[in-house]
């Protein structure tokens, strides 16, 4: 990935090709979803066999509160890449003390605490710093979080580097609300902690949803507080952005075979070895566990 930077310049400039000429080219819907499924479990099975001797280059998408994070997380321990969330690069960004963090940080600051994305060009350039700075320690791939989140991003990423799968995460919209509401943070530690108890219907007749909270243990429980951002009114307009943008950027890559849906059955006990069975990848931990 040499030359990020100036190959994400040359990208952002370049003239843009359309969703439609992507679409046209794009496989019937029942061949284009097999195809897919057989992509994710190749990349499942062959995650170390890369030509260039790399990993994984894999994207999450799915709006926010649905557990992008925790997934990829969890997943570039098992494979042993990075995890690249973009929103810790923007908050990174805000607590730096160097030039660039004082330049923005009045802008990040109004857009983060008000629920609006970010512009592409400060996602773009600090993603091209920490691309950089793996490729420099020698890493090999990586999970990006919450990038691309538009057509323009996915273009300029393609220009960048081979993405080998986009995985979207995909939950009820009522769960998704109680989810981002009942976030909660310890002060003192750190720590992150959900009070929502989700129990609902499951969608067209599908059995129910329930999620328990991760409730926080008794040392935190006084020192809990609230995103700024995670209000109802600011919550729903995150999301009502993110469709508007999202929709776009999974047919850019449905067009390419590389998108596989992953519908949340509930929590993480029950949706983890589900998801890991969608990309056929082993986790002897989580079947040590099973077979307690």
């Amino acid at each position: 990935m040499a030359g990020i930077s100036h190959a994400i310049r040359a990208c952002a400039t370049a003239s843009r090709r359309s969703l439609s000429a992507a679409s046209a080219a794009a496989l019937p819907k029942e061949a284009a979803a097999a195809e897919v499924r057989a992509a994710a479990a190749a990349t499942g099975r062959k995650w170390r066999e890369r030509e260039d001797g790399r990993r994984v280059q894999w994207v999450f998408l799915g709006c926010p509160g649905v557990g992008k994070g925790t997934y990829a997380s969890r997943l570039s321990q098992l494979l042993d890449v990075p995890h690249i969330a973009t929103g810790d690069l923007v908050r990174e960004a805000l607590a730096s003390p160097g030039p660039f963090s004082k330049q923005v940080t009045s802008w990040l600051a109004e857009i983060v605490n008000h629920g609006k994305l970010v512009s592409d060009e400060i996602i773009i350039n600090l993603l091209s710093r920490r691309l950089e700075e793996g490729e420099e320690k020698g890493e090999l791939g990586f999970i990006l979080d919450g990038f691309p989140r538009t057509i323009r991003q996915a273009e300029i990423l393609e220009g960048v580097t081979d993405i080998d799968l986009v995985i979207n995460l995909k939950l009820q919209e009522e769960a998704l609300l109680a989810k981002c509401l009942g976030r909660r943070m310890c002060s003192q530690c750190g720590g992150n902690f959900n009070v929502a108890s989700i129990d609902i219907e499951g969608e067209n007749g599908g059995p129910r949803m329930c999620m328990p909270p991760l409730l926080p243990p008794p040392q935190c429980e006084s020192k809990l507080i609230t995103r700024a951002d995670d209000t109802e009114e600011v919550v729903k307009e995150r999301l009502r952005v993110y469709h508007d943008l999202s929709e776009p950027v999974e047919e850019f890559y449905k067009a390419r075979g590389k998108l596989l849906e992953f519908n949340l059955p509930g929590g993480i006990p029950e949706s983890w070895p589900k998801l890991l069975q969608a990309l056929n990848i082993e986790d002897p931990d989580n079947e040590r566990s099973a077979a307690a």
